[in-house]
């Protein structure tokens, strides 16, 4: 009697076994900014032309839910005294309390609230940004690249980011009118290429 339970059983604790065994469940992998192949790019208006720049210090995670991107998330810090445009006298106007300020406010910071599919691929990430210790939601366009091997046993991933912000909206308000027209754009474009790499443990 007591070998035909036990037969009844096996089947329940066998299933049982496999759902709590590693890798029986879909679980998260956390993959880190590669600093070599990241690009955080930005464009602004200049009169009738636009003038572009980008961040050069960065450091970002990003939670990938393959069975599941609405369960992912990304975290990132800038260095926002990093930017670049290629002219330092421009820089050193950037950085100045008429525009982002960096001496108060170090750094900007990116946090995911929410992933939403929005086609094959593309996804619509929501998160808290915030710039001149002002947060304010934006939503990004993310396109994922895919997977690929490193070469050496780890893993790399791949993404396009698009998006477009008010500056004003975050305090970064300066400008200049010249014959009635303003020098500046109050909107600014974002284009960022990323490309991860998977922490093992």
């Amino acid at each position: 009697m007591l070998m035909i339970r036990l037969r009844r059983l096996a089947p329940l604790v066998a299933l049982t076994v496999l759902a709590l065994a590693p890798g029986a469940r879909a679980e998260k992998e956390t993959f880190t900014f590669d600093k070599a192949h990241t690009e955080f790019d930005f464009k602004v208006r200049h009169f009738v032309s636009k003038v572009g720049g980008r961040f050069t210090k960065f450091d970002g995670t990003i939670e990938i839910d393959r069975a599941n991107p609405a369960a992912s998330a990304v975290h990132l810090t800038i260095d926002a005294a990093s930017l670049d445009t290629g002219n330092p006298t421009r820089d050193k106007h950037l950085n100045s309390p008429d525009f982002f300020d960096t001496a108060k406010f170090p750094q900007i910071t990116f946090t995911s609230t929410k992933v939403a599919t929005k086609g094959k691929d593309v996804y619509d990430v929501t998160g808290d940004l915030t710039i001149r210790g002002v947060t304010k939601p934006v939503v990004l366009t993310v396109s994922a690249n895919g997977f690929a091997s490193d070469g050496h046993g780890g893993q790399k991933a791949g993404f396009d980011v698009t998006g477009k912000l008010n500056r004003k909206d975050f305090g970064v308000s300066w400008n200049s009118i010249v014959d009635g027209n303003a020098m500046l754009s109050d909107d600014v474009d974002l284009a960022i290429t990323v490309e991860a790499n998977k922490k093992n443990p």
